[in-house]
């Protein structure tokens, strides 16, 4: 699963773990990223996002179908 939120554009970020000897060595940090399934009344259908917690909270405020319309106005599939 790709590490990336349909809806905020969450992705990895990139930096480094230093050991207690501060040698460094890459790492990256991944979104906490979940797979919920909404029911979309105005297609009478489910379907199922990939979004961030941040991601989830939006939803939850906006609306799914404001979700959906926002992620398909950034050229996602939804």
């Amino acid at each position: 699963m790709s590490a990336h939120c349909q809806l905020t554009g969450r992705a990895p970020g990139f930096g480094n773990s230093v050991s207690h000897s501060h040698r460094r060595t890459p790492r990256r940090f991944d979104p906490n990223i979940q797979r919920k399934r909404y029911w979309l009344p105005s297609e009478g259908r489910h379907i199922r996002l990939t979004l961030s917690a941040r991601g989830v909270k939006t939803v939850d405020t906006i609306g799914i179908e404001a979700a959906v319309a926002r992620i398909r106005a950034r050229g996602e599939k939804a």
